[in-house]
This record gives structure tokens, C-alpha cells and sequence, in this order.
């Protein structure tokens, strides 16, 4: 057993990266499906290659964690410690060879985040954070954005999962008009992970989602371990049971806030 702490997180990004090495060798650009049923069977193998190499890894890092990597997961978790997985976050868009994909990993203590991975294979860009102690890229301290109004903001959203029901497609596509008319660029993407780690970087200025997921923490950590805010859409502080939230640099969370609010 590791304990938690510098050793713990060098030994889950080891665990990680190796992951990632196994599923860049089902990686390609020319992969093509001929249907729904072909794509979803690739889309459970990826999963399988990740959480191979990862269950057994954290597993003797940390043998009293319990394990979840049901990344459509939601609600609150039993006290202890649990390990999240997000096996291959944007699994969709590997599938058909686009780049914006990576692997997830967090822990989570007594409901709260502790460690975050997110590991993006094919930029070797890999994003860490411990609560305290900071949010890295490749080892280099992160720092969200220093921007202050909307105007000049880079934002986002996505879908949580698959088959998000009505209400919520029709929240996100009115939030879009909104925030179109307040920002110079909005983007719908997945994986939301991967928009977080951007907001953690400087590279967008918020993510904003209304439906809350747990492998989500992961991204929720990074940004707020890099200096940004990260609350439900009233405005409280994010928990891991909240039913959406904004994750945004300080300049822009307020002004951002009000316009999905309006």
C-alpha cells in the first residue's frame, strides 16, 4: 500500500499513463464503423483496455479504496475512500480517430475530491491536482484565466452522457443562445473533462453543465485546485451531489452566472 500524498499521485499517474499506451495501440484515424452496434462494441473494448491495466494498479495503491467507474454515474457515494474512473472520456470521439479524448481518474474522501489524473494520450498532456496542493500540467503549475468579462471569453458545455433527456437538451440549447449573445465563443463538446482541464490551463475561460456526474471531479478538482470557482447554478459552493455547476476563472464567474440564470 502507498499512503496518500506525492507518492500516491506519482504512483496513479504511472497506472494512468500505462493505460493510455495501451489504448493508443487501438487508437487510429482510419478506424470507421458501419453502425451503431459496431461502434458500441469498440466503445466497451476501449473501456475494458483501460480498466484492465487500471483496476489491478489502483487497487495496490490503495487496497481499502472502493472502485466505480461507471462514468455516468451520479448521487452521493458511502463515506471512505472511492476511486472514480472515467476509462476513456470522449470514448465517441476515439472511436471515429478525432483527437479529443483521455482517461480520468480521481479520488474521492468522505464525499470530497482528493487527487485528480487526466491524461490525454496523444498530447502527452497529463493533468494532476491534490486538494492543497495545487493543479499541474506535465509538472508545471496551472492557473485559470485572468479574464474579466464575458466579452472576451472562450466558454463551453456538453453533454453529461448519452440520451440526456428533454428538459435538459433544451436547457443546454437555450444556455447556448444565451451565451452566444454574451461571449466571442461558445463550444458544445465532449469529453467535459477535457473542457475543464482547458478552464484549469487559461485556455477557456468556464464550463458550464447541467447535469452533474461524478467522473466529472476529476476536471472539478483541476480547476479549483488552479485558482477558479466552481458552484451549482444558484450560486452555493460545488458538491459532489450538486445537480449542475458552473467552473469558471474568478473574473468571469458572476457575469457568467447571471446570464445562465436569467
Amino acid at each position: 500500500m502507498i499512503e496518500p500524498g506525492n507518492e500516491l499521485l506519482a504512483a496513479a499517474t504511472a497506472a494512468v499513463r500505462r493505460a493510455g499506451a495501451r489504448l493508443m495501440k487501438r487508437y487510429s484515424t482510419e478506424t470507421r464503423q458501419s453502425g451503431l452496434t459496431e461502434l458500441l462494441a469498440d466503445a466497451r473494448e476501449n473501456d475494458a483496455a483501460v480498466v484492465d491495466t487500471l483496476r489491478p494498479a489502483l487497487a495496490e495503491i490503495l487496497p481499502s479504496a472502493g472502485w466505480l467507474n461507471d462514468e455516468h454515474g451520479s448521487g452521493p457515494l458511502d463515506t471512505g475512500e472511492w476511486w472514480l474512473i472515467d476509462p476513456v472520456g470522449g470514448n465517441i470521439n476515439a472511436i471515429h480517430g478525432l483527437a479529443d479524448w483521455n482517461i480520468g481518474v480521481s479520488l474521492v474522501r468522505d464525499g470530497r475530491p482528493v487527487l485528480a489524473v487526466v491524461y490525454v494520450p496523444l498530447l502527452d498532456e497529463m493533468f494532476t491536482a491534490t486538494a492543497g496542493d495545487g493543479a499541474f500540467l506535465n509538472g508545471v503549475p496551472l492557473r485559470v484565466s485572468a479574464k474579466r468579462s464575458l466579452d472576451g471569453a472562450l466558454v463551453g458545455t456538453g453533454q453529461a452522457k448519452p440520451g440526456q433527456n428533454a428538459e435538459v437538451a433544451e436547457r443546454m440549447g437555450s444556455s447556448f443562445t444565451a451565451m452566444m449573445k454574451a461571449a466571442i465563443y461558445v463550444r458544445i463538446s465532449v469529453p467535459v473533462t477535457h473542457q475543464l482541464a482547458q478552464v484549469a490551463a487559461g485556455r477557456m475561460d468556464l464550463h458550464w453543465q447541467f447535469d452533474n456526474v461524478r467522473s466529472h471531479v476529476a476536471g472539478v478538482l483541476l480547476v479549483q485546485e488552479a485558482g477558479g470557482i466552481v458552484t451549482d447554478l444558484d450560486g452555493k459552493p460545488w458538491q459532489l451531489t450538486s445537480e449542475s455547476y458552473i467552473a469558471a476563472a474568478p473574473g468571469v464567474h458572476a457575469a457568467a452566472l447571471a446570464v445562465l440564470t436569467a
